[in-house]
């Protein structure tokens, strides 16, 4: 299936035909993806319909049996996730991988940490006020208010959690997003904190691939939607031409 991008617009990320079996199970079949610069693309689709595996291959996760990956235009082959984050590709779970006895700014740079220079170089001495500098900055960016960057994760809400999670995946992913059912289990205020902040990711000009059984919240941020059912891409929609109705109607396979 082509995927529409806008007027002149060349995709971040593009695959094609994308298949990954488990034993006689297809948990992808043949499936096309793109994704253009600041283009939050929606990924929807029952238990089963093939979203996870879609998104552990195009962050490195796992290795499709075929098909292919372009980043900018050049073929890649992700080994890893390491692989994939090296190419400025980030992915946000639902766990959310954070430390919470480290703080703010030691969780943003987690594996990452800056390294003092000079004679600290040699004994690896961290360059915490450089990291809370950075991350202060990024948070401030991206209008995420917390009570101190020396604040343990754990004493934070679900909400500031999730911010902070999407906050180190701006700082280190240049080329794509993937959040992972961002807005589960938060209240209301906190899931408008969260839409909010995936809509200043899009003015930075960053793609958003965004998970969720949650629609309203997918079709009040996503540019388009793609839906997903038994492993296979079953529809895109360009999300201001379409309704909740048509959505639900292609994820239990009324239509299409």
């Amino acid at each position: 299936m082509s995927v529409a991008l806008g007027i002149d617009q060349s995709p971040v990320l593009e695959s094609t035909g994308l298949s990954k079996s488990y034993g006689r199970i297809q948990a992808l079949v043949d499936v096309d993806f793109a994704i253009g610069p600041g283009e939050v693309v929606g990924l929807v689709g029952d238990n089963g319909a093939g979203k996870s595996t879609l998104i552990k291959v195009l962050s490195g996760a796992i290795a499709p049996d075929a098909g292919a990956i372009q980043l900018k235009g050049s073929p890649v082959r992700f080994r890893n996730p390491a692989d994939a984050r090296q190419k400025g590709i980030e992915t946000v779970y639902q766990d959310l991988s954070l430390a919470p006895h480290l703080s703010i700014a030691d969780n943003l740079f987690l594996g990452r940490e800056i390294i003092r220079a000079g004679a600290g170089r040699w004994f690896g001495v961290l360059g915490r006020k450089e990291m809370i500098t950075r991350a202060q900055q990024i948070l401030d960016e991206l209008h995420v208010t917390v009570r101190s960057m020396k604040a343990p994760i754990a004493e934070l809400s679900g909400g500031q959690r999730q911010a902070v999670a999407v906050a180190r995946a701006v700082l280190w992913g240049e080329s794509m997003i993937i959040l992972d059912e961002p807005t589960n289990h938060l209240g209301v205020e906190e899931v408008d904190m969260v839409l909010q902040l995936i809509r200043r990711v899009k003015l930075r000009g960053i793609p958003v691939v965004f998970i969720s059984h949650t629609l309203p919240h997918v079709l009040e941020v996503t540019d388009r939607i793609d839906v997903m059912f038994l492993g296979r891409k079953v529809k895109s929609l360009v999300t201001e031409d379409t309704s909740l109705d048509e959505v639900v109607a292609y994820i239990t396979g009324s239509r299409g």
